[in-house]
């Protein structure tokens, strides 16, 4: 058994700073909660706010949509850029009412419930596209990039949808860090991992494509914000903070950023539980 899953997580030992919430509920305010002061705060300088956003944590854009109901915001100078989206056999984005697509569950959870006070435009939601993959990062540039890439972790340590090099392909951690915005394969870990928490384990109900942003555009974010709450996280958060650095887990390539942080739930800290059941 590796050593590196039998310590408990000091958050005074963490290579990045590291906050421990109680709850998911918890967690998902946290996120909603750093949405909406960020752009309270850019709004008072006159700035606009560029998020790239994750759907996984999920139920925190609910929480953010209450948020603006109990004093609305101005949205009018937000961008929210969303990271990924499965795509279908051709290459195509799945449909929006496809009870998988992203698209679909932000429209639901963000757009349509909020406040007519608060105005976001759809226009101000972006996916990337597979046919022009490249004009997310254009337009994440033409804007001075992100602010804040809020994200989760797979169990692979895939940030977005990048994906871990395949097993015997060479690909160092600078040129995976230079990897844009891009169509690719999951991996079978991704697939397994996503049908246990999107399908009850109907693993061949999950699409095998997808549309990412890009590693590059992630890592140029001027502050990164991860987000641990499943129980199969206790092994990633470990190899995250503490395992080799490397493009065969791509999370940890956020160790060397300055304005990195982790938040995940207080019982990730404590070892994973080993044994039969």
């Amino acid at each position: 058994m590796n050593a590196l899953y039998s310590r408990r997580i000091e958050p005074a030992e963490s290579p990045l700073p590291l906050e421990l919430v109680e709850t998911q509920v918890d967690l998902y305010y946290h996120i909603a909660l750093a949405m909406y002061l960020a752009i309270e705060a850019n709004n008072r300088r006159g700035q606009a706010t560029v998020f790239i956003l994750p759907v996984g944590p999920v139920w925190q854009y609910r929480r953010f949509v209450e948020l603006c109901r109990l004093r609305a915001p101005d949205l009018s100078r937000a961008h929210f850029f969303f990271m990924d989206e499965y795509l279908n056999e051709d290459g195509k984005l799945i449909a929006p009412e496809h009870p998988l697509s992203f698209r679909g569950f932000v429209e639901r959870e963000l757009i349509t419930p909020m406040p007519a006070s608060a105005r976001l435009d759809r226009e101000q939601v972006r996916f990337p596209d597979p046919e022009k993959p490249a004009d997310t990062d254009r337009r994440l540039e033409s804007l001075g990039g992100a602010e804040v890439c809020f994200a989760g972790v797979g169990i692979n340590g895939h940030l977005a949808f990048n994906e871990p090099p395949e097993a015997g392909t060479a690909c160092s951690e600078e040129e995976f860090a230079r990897l844009p915005t891009r169509v690719v394969r999951l991996s079978r870990e991704t697939i397994i991992t996503n049908s246990h928490t999107a399908l009850s384990g109907a693993y061949e109900e999950i699409p095998h494509q997808a549309v990412t942003v890009g590693m590059s555009q992630i890592l140029a974010s001027r502050q990164i914000r991860i987000y641990l709450n499943r129980p199969w996280q206790s092994a990633v958060a470990r190899r995250l903070m503490f395992g080799e650095v490397s493009s065969r887990f791509p999370a940890s390539l956020v160790r060397s950023h300055p304005q990195a942080q982790l938040v995940m739930l207080k019982e990730l800290a404590e070892p994973p539980r080993i044994g039969l059941a």
